[in-house]
């Protein structure tokens, strides 16, 4: 592990993060799941998924 990770860990176990951006990231997360759970099942729409360009 790199030693700039290490010191950073340590920074976020001082200093945690806002309540306000643990929330934030934490529906981020959210939002994703859904969409990957929508799109594994079948349920996303074939309009919005993404067409392969020909070269």
């Amino acid at each position: 592990m790199n030693p700039r990770w290490l010191l950073r860990m340590s920074q976020w176990a001082r200093n945690p993060p806002s309540a306000g951006r643990v929330k934030f990231v934490a529906a981020i997360v959210g939002v994703l799941l859904v969409v990957f759970a929508l799109e594994h099942f079948g349920l996303w729409p074939e309009g919005l998924t993404a067409q392969r360009m020909r070269p």
